[in-house]
């Protein structure tokens, strides 16, 4: 790729860029909503999101960090 083309590549991707900007802020509440329900239904199929509620994924990972931590300050 020369200079030239390189700066064509890079203008086609503004442009391709604004138009995506411009149709996210033409977005209604109704297609925000179903993009972000299908986000996250792709993600609960690829097994990337846990149905259990963060607090007990929080509690457990304390408990772990706890445990953790007094084995070191045991050694």
């Amino acid at each position: 790729m020369d200079k030239t083309q390189v700066q064509l590549f890079l203008h086609r991707w503004q442009a391709v860029e604004e138009v995506r900007q411009r149709e996210a802020r033409a977005a209604t509440i109704e297609l925000r909503w179903r993009q972000l329900n299908a986000a996250y239904n792709i993600m609960r199929k690829l097994n990337l999101v846990s149905d259990r509620p963060n607090e007990e994924l929080g509690h457990e990972r304390w408990a772990r960090l706890k445990e953790k931590a007094a084995r070191v300050n045991k050694a």
